[in-house]
């Protein structure tokens, strides 16, 4: 009896924690156990036999995410070598559709979580900014299942889209002019009035659930 006790209160202190309801975290739970195989932590080889996430072209990307100190709010940089069902639980609530009931501030902030967990994935040294090789780089991988485009091309596509945030950020930049890099206040601006749902969008766990994407 101790222990149900002591277990229900734990998923009631994660449902307060994660905004998943009870039944959602027995669904994760159960999810978590068959990538770790029971085991009590995951590691970054236990995503290695998820088919859904074999195919997509961020897969590097996406399971970094898992481990990156920011997302789980741990630090301001580094990876960590495992994570447990909390720490799994904190990361895949960047991925809870936004709840209706929300007022509008309550939604911007939701939105601007979910943006941050993004921005993470494409400043990969943490230094606050996404540079044009880090934003050449996610392009590259998006683009490499694609046999009509060369490497050549998605590294234009990929300075045309650095131009592009800079003239979003900066305005009319000077010739002379050097764009540094996409902070997250840039991210913001960039992302202004694109829906977000449909951007972070992966089913990598088979529920229904949201997870990454393109």
């Amino acid at each position: 009896m101790g222990a149900a006790q002591s277990t229900s209160e734990e998923v009631r202190e994660l449902v307060g924690k994660t905004g998943f309801s009870s039944d959602q975290i027995e669904q994760l739970h159960r999810r978590f156990k068959q990538l770790s195989g029971d085991q009590p932590t995951i590691r970054k080889e236990h995503f290695n036999n998820v088919p859904d996430l074999e195919l997509n072209p961020i897969r590097s990307k996406i399971v970094r995410a898992f481990f990156d100190n920011r997302n789980l709010r741990k630090g301001p940089s580094g990876l960590a070598d495992e994570i447990n069902f909390e720490d799994f639980l904190t990361i895949m609530a960047y991925f809870q559709p936004i709840d209706v009931t929300m007022d509008e501030e309550q939604v911007q902030l939701c939105r601007k979580e979910k943006l941050r967990f993004l921005f993470h994935m494409y400043d990969s040294d943490s230094d606050g900014r996404i540079t044009l090789e880090e934003y050449r780089n996610v392009v590259e991988e998006l683009l490499s299942g694609n046999p009509h485009i060369e490497k050549e091309s998605a590294r234009s596509i990929a300075d045309g889209a650095m131009m592009e945030a800079a003239s979003v950020c900066v305005g009319q930049m000077e010739p002379d002019q050097v764009y540094e890099g996409i902070t997250f206040d840039d991210f913001l601006k960039i992302w202004q009035g694109i829906d977000i749902e449909t951007k972070m969008h992966i089913r990598f766990l088979n529920m229904e659930t949201m997870a990454l994407c393109h």
